[in-house]
């Protein structure tokens, strides 16, 4: 079993039925899903670019992903329907717990002039969107066979029905949220 989630049970349940007193277990917020996405819109002059993009984030999550490709032709982008743009990962149970322990110990820190990460990116429904603007952060990454930067969104879901009790889960958890 991943070390998160062993912690989860034993610590973190135990921290938030005090917390926001719930009176049934099933009723403690819990993760539901990790997604992992990076978008590619330069995907569509050269398509080589996608193969790195899915094979850097195979490496980072542990999964391989899913190409997604345009709904919709749009002419000012030169974009037509069925062209790959970008590759997404859903995570799930034991490589979801992976995953955001490596990404709360060893990624977030390695970023320069990191203060911890904003509170004010819950939908309101209390699920987490993180914005990384490349992907060398990541340890797994060789950054010599990296041809261009690629951001990619990490949405954490989680069962939390208020923003408040989702900040309390993920800071629970360890995410390095700012102070201020």
């Amino acid at each position: 079993m991943a070390r998160l989630k062993e912690y989860y049970k034993k610590n973190v349940m135990a921290a938030l039925t005090k917390e926001f007193g719930y009176t049934n277990v099933m009723a403690v917020p819990k993760l539901e899903k990790i997604s992992v996405n990076i978008g590619l819109g330069e995907a569509t002059q050269n398509p080589k670019l996608m193969d790195g993009a899915v094979q850097e984030l195979a490496q980072v999550t542990g999964q391989r992903p899913v190409v997604t490709k345009a709904k919709k032709s749009i002419a000012a982008f030169k974009l037509r329907t069925g062209m790959s743009i970008g590759c997404t990962v859903t995570l799930r149970g034991d490589r979801m717990y992976e995953f955001l322990d490596r990404l709360v110990n060893v990624t977030l820190p390695r970023v320069r002039d990191f203060r911890g990460v904003s509170t004010k990116s819950f939908d309101g429904r209390g699920n987490y969107t993180l914005g990384l603007r490349d992907q060398l952060i990541f340890p797994e990454i060789d950054y010599n066979k990296v041809e261009k930067l690629k951001g990619m969104n990490v949405c954490i879901t989680t069962t939390a029905r208020t923003d408040a009790e989702g900040l309390a889960l993920l800071r629970h958890l360890g995410m390095p949220f700012r102070t201020t």
